[in-house]
């Protein structure tokens, strides 16, 4: 069990130092019972922690730790601490009602309850053991119908997102599409691909994530292999964006044009996606299902259109037929007509409209984001 307590911030209203940045939590008992099993959450989490059996000196760690864990045998001695956010009282009788006056009392943050509450505090550890900061802008890209070329400016999104500096993971979300480690020229790159997470479930560390996928072009790819695993478990889904959009920066997710459980685990996490939809009206009719059916579940979608033009359409009218906003025009290069696995993947000069086209898609998105 776990419960928040809501009480006046501290004066200003700042985190204490090294609050928001990787760090050892702090663990406050003398209940030897309580101090092992936080000892084993915090070894689930990946992090060590600093353990006092009362209040640490001045200015010591109860200020600069980022999370403190005080047992609820310690409450009394916490009374006098300075007050800050971060603080978790723990306890195991659930049928006491002065923990809850113990934990205003002390300041904290939230009252937790073991063992019902061990997930959630494993969770918050491993957020501190990690360095949590703005989660990465999430991107989805999928077509309006068959061909409409989703996949190609999935790519190029996200060379060009990590051409421009920014940490960028490439997830394939369509089993069936063949692949981008093969877009991008790297199918035979060392590392994992989607079925490795089918038995995934809870949480998966970003960067142990990061750093078990193939890199190629400066981003890191999540993709599917050439083997008979067409689908992972929605939960696993689940654990693996998140823990992709924990490292910040910018991750692009190329979709397939239906929605089953996990496809829809990755559009409740996407912050935005465009809709790449060809000018002519069997296209813009098929989008319109497509639409529909991840509306159901997106926030946003934007409508990206692409030429050539049939009479009578531009793609102000596509938006308008599809009663989506848009979100631009993106240009078709001959260049990107060549087959897929050729080693250099649409965007990767930096040069050309399609490159234009994704860097100031990224320009006005990261500003949206920052003022969201």
């Amino acid at each position: 069990m776990t419960g928040t307590v809501t009480h006046d911030p501290p004066p200003g209203g700042n985190r204490p130092p090294g609050s928001n940045r990787p760090g050892a939590p702090l663990i406050v008992t003398e209940d030897t019972a309580l101090l092992d099993d936080l000892l084993r959450l915090c070894a689930a989490a990946g992090a060590t922690p600093e353990v006092h059996h009362g209040l640490p000196g001045p200015r010591g760690s109860w200020e600069a730790a980022p999370l403190v864990l005080v047992g609820d045998d310690a409450a009394r001695r916490a009374r006098g601490a300075p007050r800050r956010q971060g603080v978790v009282l723990v306890g195991r009788d659930q049928d006491d009602p002065g923990v809850w006056r113990r934990a205003v009392e002390i300041g904290a943050d939230h009252v937790l309850m073991l063992p019902d509450g061990e997930q959630w505090l494993v969770d918050r550890i491993a957020d501190v053991a990690e360095g949590v900061g703005r989660p990465a802008l999430t991107v989805g890209v999928i077509g309006g119908r068959g061909g409409a070329g989703a996949s190609t400016l999935a790519c190029a999104l996200a060379v060009t997102s990590a051409r421009e500096g920014l940490r960028t993971l490439l997830v394939d979300a369509d089993p069936l599409g063949g692949g981008l480690d093969v877009a991008l020229g790297g199918e035979t790159a060392k590392g994992l691909r989607w079925p490795a997470f089918a038995s995934s479930h809870g949480r998966v560390g970003g960067g142990a994530l990061e750093e078990s996928l193939p890199e190629l072009h400066s981003l890191r790819v999540l993709s599917w292999d050439r083997g008979d695993c067409l689908s992972v478990p929605p939960r696993a889904v689940r654990a693996v964006l998140a823990a992709a959009r924990r490292g910040g920066g910018a991750v692009v997710v190329d979709l397939p044009r239906r929605v089953d459980e996990g496809v829809a685990e990755v559009l409740a996490q996407l912050d935005l996606a465009l809709l790449v939809v060809p000018a002519e009206l069997r296209a813009v009719a098929a989008a319109g299902r497509v639409a529909s059916a991840v509306g159901m579940v997106l926030r946003d979608l934007r409508v990206a259109v692409r030429g050539p033009y049939a009479p009578g359409l531009d793609d102000r009218e596509v938006a308008r037929l599809l009663g989506l906003p848009l979100a631009g025009d993106v240009p078709v290069e001959p260049a990107l007509q060549r087959p897929y696995g050729t080693g250099r993947p649409p965007g990767v000069t930096g040069r050309g409209p399609l490159a234009r086209f994704c860097r100031e898609f990224w320009e006005h998105a990261l500003v949206e984001a920052r003022a969201a």
